[in-house]
């Protein structure tokens, strides 16, 4: 048999760069199974993501090298000149493009330069767009949990009878992506996606809030209540009791989601106070969002048009990571989530440092994350009580990570099983028999 084949793709996300590694056997050509995982490698770069190398893009091209040094101890080197190569790059590069197209620019021509100089197929380095970003998550959702299709064991690719699909809700650093198939025609245009996978039509919701990820969010909470303060003290509802941290104007409004009052001084260095007290937490999430839907119809949230939900959802990346860290992702009720994330919110600091220890680095977020998600899922998703159970918090499925990664490189290097080829129709009998006939004469 043929050597496997492999594949590379960046994520380039707002928070962190990671580098998948998918392997394939390529002796059955489009009869490929389901594309299996090598490796995730997210080494401890020197900056976040690439679109905080705005003013250093040579720095973000570096910040690759680690890892494309590993995946070439692990590809074989006859094939790494064969092996397809990508970097997307998601919502901290679309608010960069925003901000500073020039800027962006610089960047993807650096990481792009960077890929370069390593033995592979490179094939490019862009920024993705929302829908693209959602859409990639729901096809890898679904391609590894077998919806899609399934290679059966006649040995052929089949489409699952009375399989429903699932929904995708990803959450990232800069923006958040809900993606699913609802029971009702999709009435926006720009909501609306549409697939033809394996000879069945998919017409699908999805829609990408800029923003909203957990870390622009984050900020966009800090902003409204300085802005909320007469003062150079912030006292902050969802950090717990007890702890403080300074920040600077200028830090605090370096992103196009926030906007600085004209009277700040960039200079003014403002003395942060948690004050653990969830009711205020939960108050102060609440304003970030408008859910008021107006005459256009059901909505989720910011006038933004969405059917109802529908249907069993992933919920992957931020959503996972923070409820995992509440140990929330054994498909609890919505009761017990909220008596778990009330508790934590009531610890105050030298409580929360104490029970854990190894998380010091965002463990002051925890509670305000959370309340962000589940503000996000009720209030802005229109999931409730009854539908609450439909959703999945997970990082893996069939032992890949959950994301756009897979989705994308399937789509671009075409790995999609082929369509099952029509049946040939041939002649007639009586047209067969007289054919012969005239052959017969004709020879004798």
């Amino acid at each position: 048999p043929s050597p496997p084949q492999y594949g590379l793709v960046f994520d380039a996300g707002s928070t962190h760069t990671s580098l998948y590694i998918y392997q394939w056997p390529a002796d059955k050509e489009n009869d490929t199974g389901i594309v299996s995982q090598v490796e995730a490698c997210s080494f401890p770069v020197a900056g976040p993501g690439i679109s905080s190398y705005a003013d250093d893009p040579v720095g973000a091209g570096a910040s690759l090298k680690p890892c494309l040094d590993r995946a070439m101890k692990i590809v074989p080197a006859e094939q790494q000149r064969e092996t397809p190569t990508y970097l997307g790059a998601t919502a901290g590069m679309r608010l960069l493009r925003e901000e500073n197209s020039t800027k962006a620019e610089q960047v993807l021509a650096e990481v792009s330069k960077a890929i370069g100089e390593y033995p592979v197929d490179f094939r490019g380095a862009r920024i993705l767009t929302g829908s693209e970003e959602g859409s990639f998550g729901w096809i890898t959702v679904n391609y590894l949990l077998e919806t899609l299709v399934k290679f059966s064991f006649a040995e052929k690719w089949e489409h699952p009878q009375d399989t429903e699909v699932l929904g995708a809700l990803d959450l990232g650093g800069a923006s958040t992506q809900i993606t699913f198939q609802p029971g009702v025609p999709v009435e926006d245009r720009n909501t609306s996606v549409f697939f033809q996978l394996y000879g069945t039509n998919y017409s699908l919701y999805s829609h990408s809030y800029l923003c909203y990820g957990q870390s622009q969010a984050l900020k966009m909470l800090l902003a409204a209540l300085h802005q909320a303060s007469s003062s150079a003290q912030i006292s902050h509802p969802c950090y717990p009791q007890g702890y403080q941290e300074n920040i600077t104007v200028a830090e605090l409004y370096d992103s196009p989601c926030v906007r600085a009052p004209s009277s700040a001084s960039p200079g003014l260095v403002l003395m942060v106070m948690g004050t653990g007290d969830p009711a205020a937490c939960g108050t102060a999430v609440q304003r970030l969002f408008n859910f008021s839907c107006g005459a256009q119809g059901p909505c989720g949230f910011n006038g933004v048009y969405q059917p109802p939900v529908r249907g069993r959802f992933f919920a992957f990346a931020g959503f996972y990571y923070t409820f995992n860290f509440l140990n929330l992702t054994r498909q609890q009720s919505l009761s017990e989530v909220n008596t778990t994330v009330l508790s934590f919110c009531r610890r105050n600091w030298a409580e929360v440092r104490a029970l854990f220890p190894r998380h010091l680095k965002y463990l002051h977020t925890y509670c305000s994350v959370a309340f962000y998600i589940l503000t996000l899922l009720l209030d802005g998703y229109k999931f409730n009580e009854h539908t609450w159970s439909n959703i999945h918090f997970s990082r893996q499925a069939a032992n890949t990570d959950i994301g756009w990664t897979l989705g994308f490189m399937l789509n671009l290097t075409n790995m999609f099983p082929a369509e099952a080829l029509q049946r040939v129709k041939g002649h007639q009998p009586g047209l067969w028999a007289g054919a012969v006939s005239l052959l017969v004469l004709a020879i004798v």
